[in-house]
């Protein structure tokens, strides 16, 4: 569907298409107010397929997450489908969150796809994304959509694209749908049926929950734990409670207490209006609960339940968050100790700690790293198990993202938790610590500290700043940043022939630090901003206080992520 450039123009000709009474209105109210600048942000194309489908802002426009763009999109999807798959396809799994604009947008999406001729099965209710990513596998899906927005703010809402693989969509699928949503009719002209639901068709995936629950063990460590471990955990008002609550159950662990105020699914996140539990103060309810009773751990996902983060006591009682990478770096060691495959296969994000890479080796395991997100990593797994490189046993992103088994080929937080917890349980047993094993990994491994700086730039404005600092990156060669010389600058958007798939053309600048230390530039793929990783590592050696060592690393890392802001352009403050 071809829009007129000038946003005005633009704006009338979508909202004439707009099946959605609501947000035509919206939209031709900003006509009818002549406000050019919030028309050209909401017009400026459309929404792309980022990290693993369509993610934005629900509004009005065909650069919004809406009714028109969810029916067109899903449209792309169902003529890919039948352009590329035979007659004896599976069914198209279908599920959603609780974002108070999901029950609609799933609807849509049945709609156009039974009205295509595709069989859906559909997850009645707001479902976790990794139950449905094992329902697709269950079924034998030809692929499965996710309504959701995973962590992000409330007003935002997404479509997540798995592959008939049952692994997110990767090139050259992506951009093969994206051009039959571009192909597809006005949204109004899309065929749907009415009351999807009943549709001969459609049928809702029966005992989801059971049958997940029931295969879980399968990923569980066969160790000894302590059963009456105190487990806080939080849902932060998303769909992961009853799985994640009923899996730490199934794990053996029999003191789960949940943060009430936070149980329910709530799309508008009343208590932590950004639900992503890395950012500070998302589990300030779950400390004030874990101090109360004397817990042992927090344990929290997202709205989804894809992502797992946990808390623990420091002494003195202060709870502190591990960071993603500490979370990924703990689980490898643990799985990798107890492993029962034959040449296990971990996997880290590019962006994620270097670490990883040296337990792995150590314990003889096939190790490689992907592209940021999750699409790459269990992509590259199944590449590489068809390589005969091994099995898979274990992969992560360091934004909290964790697999831990085959059966869900993407991040599980649900999993995940059940895992980290007999962790903690088992160090508990021992009558040992996490800190305690966290502690032996860096003296064994040396000491890596991550350190992040976000630029964040909304808008039409926002993205043009953020287009022309990814230019400035891949022209300028700095000699230092920070304390340290740069000695090789790597742009991945370049060379791609020469590198695995998995680590193919992306807009990601990456800096090799002298001393063995690293840091990377790359634009988010969901949301409007520059994002910074440095990856530093000290050496731990007899009667160096960590801490100290911690302190100064982390010190060291912020200072190369602010000269690598402002080399794009972002001079931080002071």
């Amino acid at each position: 569907m071809e829009l007129p450039k000038d946003p005005v123009e633009a704006a009338r000709r979508w909202a004439a298409h707009d099946p959605d009474p609501t947000t035509r209105a919206e939209l031709l109210a900003l006509v009818e107010a002549g406000d050019r600048d919030e028309l050209a942000d909401r017009m400026d194309g459309t929404l792309e397929f980022g990290t693993a489908g369509l993610r934005g802002i629900v509004g009005a426009g065909s650069n919004r997450m809406n009714r028109a763009v969810v029916i067109r999109a899903t449209r792309g999807v169902a003529d890919w489908i039948l352009a590329n798959t035979g007659p004896d396809r599976g069914p198209v799994v279908v599920g959603r969150d609780e974002r108070t604009s999901s029950p609609a947008f799933l609807e849509d999406t049945v709609a156009v796809l039974v009205a295509a001729g595709l069989d859906v099965a559909y997850a009645p209710g707001g479902t976790p994304t990794p139950a449905l990513a094992f329902a697709a596998r269950r079924l034998g899906a030809v692929a499965a959509i996710v309504v959701t927005a995973s962590h992000n703010p409330p007003e935002y809402n997404g479509y997540k694209v798995y592959a008939p693989n049952h692994a997110q969509i990767v090139p050259p699928v992506d951009a093969e749908i994206a051009a039959y949503i571009d192909a597809a009719p006005p949204a109004d002209e899309v065929p749907r049926v009415d009351d999807p639901f009943a549709h001969p068709l459609a049928r809702s995936i029966p005992d989801l929950r059971a049958d997940y629950l029931a295969a879980l063990p399968a990923a569980f460590v066969g160790v000894t734990v302590e059963r009456a471990t105190k487990i806080v955990y939080t849902p932060l008002h998303g769909v992961g409670g009853p799985y994640t609550i009923a899996a730490l159950e199934r794990a053996g662990f029999r003191g789960v207490h949940p943060v009430a105020r936070q149980l329910e699914p709530d799309g508008r996140f009343p208590t932590t209006p950004f639900p992503n539990p890395e950012v500070p103060g998302a589990l300030d309810l779950a400390h004030e609960l874990a101090a109360a009773i004397d817990a042992d751990v927090v344990i929290a996902n997202d709205p989804d339940a894809d992502r797992l983060a946990v808390s623990l006591p420091e002494p003195g009682g202060v709870w502190r968050p591990l960071h993603g990478d500490e979370i990924g770096v703990l689980l490898a060691d643990f799985l990798l100790e107890h492993a029962t495959v034959d040449w296990p296969i971990v996997l880290n994000t590019i962006v994620s700690s270097p670490m990883l890479r040296s337990i792995a080796r150590a314990a003889g395991a096939f190790y490689d790293r992907t592209l940021t997100g999750f699409k790459w990593l269990w992509n590259a797994a199944l590449a590489l198990e068809a390589k005969g490189k091994g099995r898979f046993l274990f992969a992560y992103e360091e934004a909290l993202g964790y697999s831990v088994w085959p059966q869900v080929r993407d991040k599980d937080g649900i999993s995940a938790a059940a895992v980290f917890a007999q962790l903690v349980g088992h160090e508990l047993a021992r009558g040992e610590s996490v800190w305690h094993r966290l502690e032996r990994l860096y003296r064994t491994h040396g000491l890596w500290v991550s350190s992040h700086l976000e630029v964040v730039r909304p808008g039409l404005e926002g993205r043009r700043e953020l287009a022309e600092a990814m230019e400035r990156l891949g022209e300028v060669v700095p000699d230092r940043l920070g304390d340290f010389g740069v000695e090789e600058v790597v742009d991945y958007r370049v060379g791609a022939d020469r590198r695995p798939f998995y680590l193919g053309a992306a807009p990601l600048v990456e800096y090799r630090l002298a001393g063995g230390g690293r840091a990377l530039a790359r634009p988010s793929g969901t949301e409007p901003k520059l994002k910074i990783y440095v990856d530093l590592r000290g050496e731990l050696g007899p009667g160096v206080d960590r801490l100290g060592l911690e302190a100064s690393l982390r010190a060291r890392g912020r200072r190369v992520a602010e000269d690598l802001a402002a080399l794009a352009g972002f001079p931080t403050e002071g």
